[in-house]
């Protein structure tokens, strides 16, 4: 029996040592050896073992994760050594007022080495290791003290239960960020959205109301994340590195995981020239993140410089711009879109966001004001992330004014005043007035000769509003019939700037079947579903004449995609239309099928980062499409190159951790 215990004994330990190093991986390295389906094999197999000889159950076994029962409260936690706070840099003028304050205290005129960090959206927390351990994980409180959460930490499969060595420090804190990536976050509020429960206005909020849930498998369900940024408390027994960069090296290696975006810079300059780096790259980032930390790198420096009340001399957080605001719903107007999709957009008290003034907001649908429970006169609070249109998010309700009025839906379109149709299943209000109605012709228009699609230069959106109400264009095809008399009688429209124009309109006639396709503004066929649409049928002819069965052979084309565009085409008006253009000049070079000696590059999927002189990355993945590769968006286990440019970012750390090739110029020279 004693022997058969130490067989079971040996074989759960190979079981959660092999787990354990399969979590830090996927989870510190990105770099996962196995499929998920084999880590599930080996998790089934642990479980089924420890179910059998729960007498020989470790805390720090991966199962132990989930599964204790719901607490009534958090008790609290004082911490050994306080969670300070850090002074904020609102602007670069107070960055470089910081960098000549410790200067001036360190007496040098030599340039600092900081170390700058991604300044997380998330709840910090202490995470206590006894003899590598995790005994005690707890929120940051105050700062002198917070609440234990242990049961909860245990259940983000980022933070390890054991150190990864065998001479573990009798005591080590370790401090980090809980956080919820954005595909997370999308994820949980779309299951709230169908459940018809309250959503989480933002990835912070989700985290730091997961991580405080009193059921641990609540919040194990919500999928969070973990990255260290520094140790606390540490005992004797472990010798430390000298600097902070080198100290997180320390972390790392002991199993937690970092932000790929931590960069040593030598200098303020450099640590403006990362501010504004990652500002741009912020929302390709998978996290939310609203500034920059930096930290004096030298611990016998940071040492030296000391702390102010509750917040070190060493260290400041370049906050960016906020991307939430508060302000007041003055009304909702209700637009229509190309498709005849109508939208609500919140009319607002005008605000600033982001560094720019925002005075109107998507409200989405009918579906989401319910939701949200919002009513004209309203206090909201409004979010903008980078080039999305901003949108509410959630209503104040302790603010409500006396005067609050319901939002209606139309039941006539508020432009053609045609009949307003809402299909069963779907969210969106849609008016049926098709070609009548002046919005969706517009719109076309205007989708028509985007950049994207027929690309005539110096036609905007003015200027199609204003051929569209003088008549003179009524549908795609007038577009090629305005003549110069016409374009000259129009405000501010001279003789050069007419014939620019229609030079620009002749000059877009010569395109290419994608594009083309493209331009007709099909519904849910962008510009991947069109290129594969016409690289699968050669034709115009062919994909006019092809039935649902036959669209939905194509790559990236579902039962609804199939449905959409063979409707389009089905259409008399719209195949009429596409006659017109072919008469007037539009055309396309001949697509022949390439055979496989022509497409070197087949089977292969590249990803594009940086910048290049003398060429676009659109230009890139043109060359590298047209010979037969994939090019995809980001980093992952099925990419066969990055290639990268200067001022590469996240994606460069990534696949240089997944062993991925990373091509230079040299390689676009050999495309050539």
């Amino acid at each position: 029996m004693t022997n058969q215990t130490d067989n079971v004994e040996k074989e759960l330990e190979r079981l959660r040592s092999l787990i354990s190093d399969y979590n830090y991986q996927y989870y510190v390295l990105d770099d996962p050896s196995v499929p998920d389906a084999e880590y599930d094999r080996l998790y089934r197999e642990l479980t089924k073992l420890e179910s059998q000889y729960p007498e020989l159950i470790t805390d720090d076994s991966p199962t132990q994760r989930v599964g204790a029962k719901p607490d009534s409260g958090f008790e609290e936690v004082v911490h050994e050594l306080p969670m300070l706070s850090l002074d904020n840099a609102m602007d670069e003028e107070e960055m470089v007022s910081f960098n000549r304050r410790v200067s001036e205290r360190l007496n040098t005129t030599d340039d600092i080495e900081y170390v700058c960090e991604p300044k997380l959206d998330g709840l910090a927390i202490s995470l206590l290791y006894e003899n590598g351990i995790l005994t005690r994980a707890a929120t940051r409180g105050d700062g002198m003290q917070g609440e234990n959460i242990t049961l909860n930490a245990r259940t983000i499969r980022s933070i390890p239960l054991k150190l990864r060595t065998n001479k573990p420090p009798e005591r080590l804190e370790v401090r980090g960020e809980v956080f919820m990536l954005k595909s997370s976050f999308e994820a949980l509020n779309e299951e709230a959205r169908k459940r018809g429960a309250k959503l989480f206005a933002n990835p912070r909020n989700a985290a730091a109301g997961s991580l405080r849930q009193l059921d641990p498998q609540i919040t194990a369900k919500r999928n969070l994340s973990f990255y260290a940024y520094s140790m606390g408390l540490v005992s004797d027994d472990f010798e430390l590195a000298d600097s902070h960069y080198e100290r997180l090296q320390q972390i790392k290696t002991l199993g937690l995981p970092l932000s790929a975006e931590v960069k040593i810079a030598q200098g303020i300059g450099a640590c403006l020239e990362y501010y504004q780096d990652i500002m741009q790259r912020r929302d390709s980032l998978e996290y939310e993140i609203d500034g920059v930390v930096n930290k004096v790198n030298s611990i016998q420096l940071q040492e030296r410089l000391g702390f102010v009340a509750r917040a070190p001399r060493w260290a400041i957080a370049h906050k960016f711009p906020a991307q939430e605001e508060m302000t007041q719903l003055l009304g909702v107007d209700f637009q229509v879109g190309r498709t005849g999709a109508i939208t609500p957009v919140a009319r607002l008290e005008p605000v600033s966001v982001g560094g720019v003034t925002v005075s109107n907001a998507t409200l989405h649908n009918m579906d989401e004001i319910e939701r949200l429970g919002v009513k004209i006169n309203d206090y909201v609070i409004i979010r903008r992330a980078g080039d999305v249109i901003p949108q509410v998010v959630s209503v104040i309700h302790d603010r409500r004014p006396d005067a609050v009025s319901d939002i209606r839906a139309p039941r006539q379109c508020p432009v053609c005043a045609s009949p307003v149709e809402r299909a069963e299943g779907e969210a969106v209000m849609r008016c049926t007035g098709g070609l009548i109605c002046s919005s969706q012709r517009n719109e076309s228009i205007k989708h028509f000769a985007s950049r994207k699609a027929m690309d005539i230069d110096g036609l905007g959106d003015k200027l199609v509003e204003v051929l569209t109400q003088k008549g003179f264009v009524k549908s795609v095809s007038d577009l090629f019939r305005v003549n110069k008399e016409q374009l000259v009688s129009l405000e501010r429209m001279g003789d050069k700037s007419a014939e620019n124009l229609l030079k620009a309109l002749e000059a877009s006639k010569a395109t290419t079947l994608p594009k083309f396709l493209y331009a007709l503004g099909i519904r849910e066929v962008g510009e991947v579903t069109a290129k594969n649409i016409a690289n699968h049928f050669l034709t115009i002819d062919a994909i006019t004449k092809a039935s649902e069965e036959e669209l939905e052979s194509v790559s990236d084309v579902g039962p609804i995609v199939a449905q959409h565009v063979h409707a389009f085409f089905d259409n008399d008006d719209n195949l009429q239309q596409i006659q017109s253009l072919i008469e007037l000049g539009v055309h396309w070079p001949a697509i022949e099928r390439k055979s496989d000696d022509e497409l070197p590059l087949k089977g292969k999927t590249y990803v594009i980062t940086g910048s290049f002189d003398g060429v676009s990355r659109t230009e890139i993945k043109e060359k590298l499409e047209a010979l037969g590769a994939k090019v995809s968006g980001s980093v992952s286990k099925k990419t066969t190159a990055l290639i990268a440019g200067e001022k590469a970012g996240s994606k460069l750390s990534k696949a240089e951790a997944l062993g991925i090739d990373v091509l230079g110029e040299e390689f676009l020279e050999e495309l050539d």
